[in-house]
């Protein structure tokens, strides 16, 4: 009986410890199943908590914005019908199997006089965040203008060729193409490029510093600065155009910024107030007042590192380096992101790009007269002096090394190393050239004192 009772027990112990170990199963298979869930969604790209960039309340309304292949032909045919004033060419460059094609356009209204330096030299950026389709119908506004296809209104067109005759231009009309056409794909709220960069923060002044606030979804820098090809193409052509004005025009809100926006004030002297008189006078002309006026990281109320306006000026050394917000809607939701960065009806939309044309071709005039003034000299040195082309060793690196073309024409890629190595490896390099250069002039020194000091002691 004592034994029947402990044969019971036994069985009833197995019993419950088997159904202990079928509850610790299935709550393993279970955990299982929903890590390997968040791992695929991770995988994707599409993490739980990081939804809000994906939604949109707002579709794009097509009545108003051109899809981007549409605004490129619009630009393209702009050139074919004008090609005494306008030019196009297509860049592209590419890094680790990611490519990008930029097309940069140029404007001289007497293309025969338009290679000497004597002229205003100005540098625009449209549509470096995808998401920002009304910075790209600016784009698009300023050409047409300048072809005289659209005008004006209120300007004496005679006085306006006056200051476009003493000017090259050169438009970036849509920079982050990739990235734009992920945006009319549904992701209503991307602003970086084709493989997840935001190419404002991608520039190499105080690149990779994350604030308390940073978002690694709106500001991933990429892994080193100048990693994009489309960085790497902006480069480049700053490089080689030497800009008197740089614009980088963005949406979001309405502001004129200048430098810094890694930090919260603006540099010191003469070129700071010039720039900051142009922008207080845009503002009362031609935006009735309502654009914050100053430097980026001071006016926004968080500081960006690595941008494209903040390298202008300190290493390209553009005179004036400016980022204009052309719009904002205040009161749309943080997800409803088409809302929030563009226009949405015909009477806003026209408001914005009359308004800011007139900015821009303001901007031109008061350009052309500090010019004529012998006040903007790019580099920050005087007009035709060597220093204008002098590089640090990491721009070299980090720009000139990044492509190269072969004696066949095709595109070659540095070798798979990371640039932090190239660049350690170089300055040991120099290092190690200046030690055997001291060395080598110090043997010689000593040979050659000698037979005077042989010559003193006798």
């Amino acid at each position: 009986m004592g034994g029947h009772r402990r044969r019971q027990k036994r069985f009833l112990d197995r019993s419950s410890c088997s159904s202990s170990l079928n509850f610790v199963t299935m709550m393993l298979v279970l955990c299982f199943l929903l890590f390997f869930w968040t791992g695929i969604c991770l995988a994707d790209g599409k993490q739980p908590n990081a939804t809000h960039h994906h939604s949109s309340f707002t579709p794009i309304n097509h009545d108003l914005y051109h899809t981007s292949g549409a605004l490129l032909e619009e630009i393209e045919g702009l050139v074919d019908r004008h090609p005494d004033k306008l030019s196009i060419e297509t860049i592209s460059s590419k890094n680790k199997g990611y490519q990008a094609k930029m097309n940069v356009v140029t404007y001289c209204r007497e293309k025969k006089e338009c290679d000497g330096k004597s002229k205003l030299r100005i540098l625009l950026s449209f549509g470096q965040h995808g998401r920002e389709l009304i910075t790209s119908e600016l784009a698009l506004r300023i050409l047409s203008i300048l072809s005289e296809e659209e005008f004006l209104p209120n300007t004496d067109r005679r006085s306006l060729n006056n200051t476009l005759d003493k000017l090259v231009i050169k438009v970036v009309p849509m920079e982050n193409i990739n990235g734009r056409r992920l945006v009319e794909s549904g992701e209503f709220c991307e602003r970086r490029n084709g493989r997840g960069v935001d190419l404002n923060r991608n520039w190499s002044v105080d690149w990779g510093k994350k604030e308390k606030d940073y978002d690694p979804y709106e500001e991933n820098p990429g892994t080193a600065p100048f990693s994009e090809p489309e960085t790497q193409v902006m480069r480049k052509l700053s490089m080689s155009f030497e800009p008197h004005i740089w614009v980088n025009v963005h949406s979001g809100m309405e502001a004129l910024f200048m430098p810094y926006d890694h930090k919260n004030t603006t540099p010191e002297g003469a070129p700071s107030q010039r720039m900051r008189s142009i922008l207080e006078k845009l503002n009362h002309l031609h935006l009735g007042d309502r654009c914050l006026i100053g430097s980026g990281g001071g006016s926004v109320g968080y500081l960006a590192h690595g941008t494209a306006t903040d390298y202008m000026y300190d290493v390209v050394r553009v005179p004036m380096a400016f980022t204009f917000e052309i719009y904002g809607d205040t009161a749309a939701s943080s997800k409803d992101c088409f809302k929030m960065f563009n226009p949405m009806d015909i009477t806003t939309f026209n408001k914005v790009l009359n308004d800011w044309s007139a900015a821009f071709f303001a901007m031109f005039r008061l350009g052309a007269l500090q010019v004529e003034d012998g006040l903007l000299h790019p580099g920050g040195v005087a007009a035709g002096s060597s220093m204008n082309k002098w590089i640090s060793i990491d721009d070299y690196l980090n720009g000139y090394l990044m492509e190269r073309r072969n004696r066949y024409g095709k595109k070659m890629e540095v070798l798979d190393l990371g640039m932090q190595e190239i660049r350690t490896y170089f300055r040991l390099f120099m290092l190690s050239s200046v030690l055997l250069m001291f060395m080598f002039c110090s043997r010689i020194s000593k040979k050659n004192t000698r037979p005077i000091v042989t010559a003193i002691s006798l």
